[in-house]
């Protein structure tokens, strides 16, 4: 793989480039004429642009302002470079996180071939910004120094990411919280001096509306999305679902924070992501662009064959091969189908198990302070099962 990676990255970035040159992108086409509609008033979450409608936040249209003014096809290109270079920058990251020394170009190479990431260029979506973005801030984080403006940034973006943020509170990272929901205010409110009206409308009654996109979907690797799909759709999901992302974010979050104390900020950050997507209501195949910390976690302890199994899932994406046109008849409980039609769902589920079953044999790492990096404690305690002693800030 080492050998055939920079040919393989090669044709990869080739297979980009002539993509973006030829290909009218759905998601960005819908970025663009968002940033042309941000400032005519409310008509930005009213009126659909390109038959679908606008769905992300106010302050992600106003940063397409400057791209509306360009050609399509010139903004296209230079946003799609822009995200390739933005997970070459998460890689690099993950890697550092994970306190190993491995080449990037092969990392890279195979990360592309991940059905979450290569779908994101397909569409043109901001996932890539987004995981760089909070990665950044995490790995900032992990080696004992102020962060928060990435966090602020990506939440104010798409507000997924705020699960960061209650993962900073819950790690003692006070500073970092308070960083990032300022930023988040920040641009919230430059987007309000924007496009008031729409903004207005965004947040007092279209950011938790879910009936502006296909709940039941087959991409939407969410517990509401696999629950829409066996119950017949979302008018038969009753209140009681509230308990569902409520208990799957608390927990999930005491998981990343009891990792952040151990002083593990890749485990940590690999659990919030998966996290993240079980909370929200709507998780598209293409948002699942967090196994790529997860899989440098498997990776990193020694667990080759879990991370390859998950790199095969990830990659194939045997979802689509499922029925997904989103007929009456693909509803219902299909007890061979269930598994493969929800198996992000069911993987994020295996892992974030995996996540809290790990905690038993991995030795805790004392903070120094409450907000200072945590101090090195000795390995040698720990259970045979851990090969790879827990790697601390600075290693």
């Amino acid at each position: 793989m080492k050998r055939r990676a920079p040919f393989l990255l090669a044709v990869e970035v080739l297979a980009i480039v002539v993509f973006s040159a030829v290909y009218d992108s759905l998601d960005f086409r819908i970025y663009w004429l968002g940033g042309h509609a941000v400032t005519e008033g409310s008509g930005l979450y009213r009126a659909q642009l390109a038959d679908h409608y606008f769905t992300n936040t106010p302050f992600m249209a106003a940063l397409f302002v400057p791209l509306a003014e360009l050609p399509l096809l010139l903004a296209r290109m230079l946003w799609q470079m822009a995200s390739l270079g933005a997970f070459i920058a998460a890689c690099a990251l993950t890697v550092r996180m994970a306190g190993r020394r491995v080449p990037l170009v092969p990392v890279v190479a195979a990360g592309l071939l991940l059905q979450p990431v290569w779908q994101s260029f397909f569409l043109g979506q901001v996932n890539l910004f987004l995981l760089a973005l909070v990665l950044a801030d995490l790995h900032r984080i992990a080696r004992g120094r102020p962060a928060g403006i990435g966090i602020g940034l990506a939440t104010a973006i798409k507000l997924t990411p705020a699960a960061f943020v209650v993962l900073l509170l819950l790690s003692r990272r006070t500073k970092d919280a308070v960083t990032a929901t300022a930023t988040f205010a920040v641009c919230t409110l430059l987007a309000y001096a924007v496009a008031p009206d729409a903004s207005r409308l965004y947040w007092l009654h279209t950011f938790y509306d879910t009936s502006r996109v296909g709940v039941p979907y087959i991409s939407n690797q969410s517990p509401y999305g696999a629950l829409a799909r066996v119950s017949g759709g979302t008018a038969e999901i009753g209140g009681w679902y509230t308990v569902v992302p409520l208990t799957a974010g608390i927990s999930g979050l005491a998981l990343a924070a009891a990792w952040a104390r151990r002083g593990d900020w890749l485990s940590a950050t690999a659990a919030a992501g998966a996290t993240g997507l079980l909370v929200s209501p709507i998780s598209w195949a293409h948002h699942w662009v967090w196994i790529v910390p997860a899989l440098a976690v498997l990776l990193r302890n020694g667990h080759r064959k879990s991370a390859a199994a998950a790199f095969v899932l990830f990659a194939v994406s045997p979802l689509w091969w499922t029925p997904h046109g989103g007929g009456p008849r693909e509803y219902g409980v299909h007890l061979l189908l269930a598994p493969v039609a929800n198996c992000y769902l069911l993987a994020g589920l295996a892992f974030l198990a995996y996540m809290a079953l790990r905690l038993r044999v991995t030795p805790p790492v004392p903070s120094s302070g409450r907000d200072g990096p945590p101090r090195p404690v000795p390995c040698a305690a720990a259970s045979r099962a851990v090969r790879d002693p827990e790697r601390v800030p600075g290693g």
